[in-house]
């Protein structure tokens, strides 16, 4: 029976995250690029401004801060894909994925500035006082299509439960018993505890801390990578080289490495990029929807910064790291092995650590994230009173992932994860043009 369930999981595993959904998700963010007149390009810097820059409107309804709303998004976004999931592209597609990891992110800052767009435009406020916005609301009130929002929310609330909530606790546990010797039931329990005393408190707390939380541990995991590198400034041309020279061309093994063909750079490439930084999947617009503002589009540019940092600036230095040296990228480890091995070659006996700590400290700014994700799906499906026990249930299931056996559990919230996407991108393209006249409105009254 159980062979029949792996089975069956993971042939809906190969296509939600196979060729044609990566080629489908890119390929929206291009048009999106395209129609939006390459605002990825031209309002990026405005974008990084308005990030620090407060509200322009004190009556402007919402949850928390756009900044907080951004801190939120990164919490879930900035996970294990930028450990692990770097380290997994360059070993099944050779350095090659890092450029087309990449082009998935400059076409994913269009498509993570749709989303926020829409749900901000889209969302409504509750009975409680509260905000709800996401793929949901603007598929059910902006396409009229409200049977497609229960979908998404369906798939929305698995995949918090899974990926979002079992399979962190599950990879802190193991991180922090094979580097400190903790006991993985302990770890459970303290991750359900600190992530309790914050989820309970609702989005306000979750922005409270998240605005805290983010920047010290981007400065964290960035600062020790910018050091390897810096110290090894002599060698980033030849990383360069070995990134844009595969990219186009087959890699061939060496060491450990089995080798890679341009078809597997582009593939792993697009594919951990997507998983990484989750433009289009229609998580993140979830948190943006619950922003302090008054124009949609303001936020709109604010979200398009989370995929710069979390593709662009944090898989970049895991990447630089692995590739600064043939030892280590050709090495035949993988997933998260390998980034410790690249961290411990030129950070000996304190490289481990830094790992260690640093996947812990970004999977419990998933658990977060996540929770959140998951709570307003919950709520679109029943009620605002469902909050309450799903919050229990989230923290519970953390003790259980903790030290269970995930595999089905991972591959059936991957597929939810992935599944998400389908909604959603029909949304996106649905409403492209909404997108458009609000964008070309702001930029001519700003």
């Amino acid at each position: 029976m159980m062979e029949v369930i792996d089975s069956t999981m993971q042939t809906i595993n190969s296509f939600v995250w196979g060729q044609y959904m990566l080629m489908l998700l890119v390929g929206t963010g291009l048009i999106l690029t395209v129609i939006l007149r390459f605002i990825n390009v031209r309002k990026l810097f405005l974008a990084f401004r308005l990030v620090f820059k407060p509200s322009e409107s004190r009556l402007a309804e919402g949850d928390i801060t756009p900044f907080q709303a951004l801190t939120t998004a990164l919490s879930a976004t900035v996970g294990t894909g930028n450990i692990a999931g770097v380290a997994t592209a360059i070993t099944l597609g050779g350095p090659g994925a890092i450029f087309w990891m990449w082009v998935c992110a400059f076409f994913g800052m269009a498509t993570k500035y749709s989303e926020a767009v829409l749900a901000v435009k889209y969302r409504r406020r509750l009975d409680d006082g509260t905000i709800s916005g996401g793929p949901m609301q603007y598929l059910s009130r902006g396409l009229g299509l409200r049977w497609l929002g229960i979908i998404f929310s369906l798939c929305g609330a698995v995949a918090a439960m899974g990926i979002g909530n079992m399979v962190q606790s599950n990879s802190v546990s193991l991180a922090l018993q094979q580097a400190f010797g903790i006991p993985r039931l302990i770890t459970g329990i303290i991750l359900s505890f600190l992530t309790a005393i914050v989820i309970i408190g609702g989005i306000k707390r979750i922005g409270k801390v998240t605005e805290k939380v983010i920047p010290v541990m981007a400065l964290f995991y960035v600062g020790f990578a910018m050091l390897i590198i810096i110290v090894n400034i002599s060698r980033i041309p030849y990383v360069l080289g070995l990134i844009f020279t595969h990219a186009f061309t087959p890699c061939a093994a060496g060491g450990g490495f089995t080798g890679a063909a341009v078809a597997q750079a582009l593939r792993y490439g697009f594919a951990r990029g997507v998983f990484s930084n989750e433009a289009g999947l229609g998580s993140a617009p979830i948190a943006h929807a619950a922003a302090k503002t008054d124009s949609p589009v303001r936020q709109g540019l604010i979200s398009m910064t989370e995929v710069f940092i979390d593709t662009i600036v944090i898989c970049s230095m895991t990447a630089f790291v692995i590739l600064l040296s043939p030892d280590v990228w050709q090495s035949g480890l993988t997933s998260s092995n390998l980034t410790t091995h690249a961290f411990e070659t030129f950070l000996p006996g304190l490289g481990k650590y830094i790992v260690a700590i640093g996947l812990s400290i970004f999977a419990y700014s998933t658990l977060i994230g996540w929770s959140y994700y998951g709570e307003e799906c919950i709520e679109f499906l029943f009620g605002i009173k469902a909050r309450a026990p799903y919050r229990w249930v989230f923290c519970t299931l953390i003790i259980v992932g903790a030290y269970a056996k995930v595999a089905l559990v991972w591959d059936f919230s991957d597929a939810m994860n992935g599944a998400m996407a389908i909604p959603n991108l029909i949304g996106m393209l649905g409403l492209s043009y909404v997108v458009y006249q609000e964008t070309i409105k702001y930029f001519k009254l700003s």
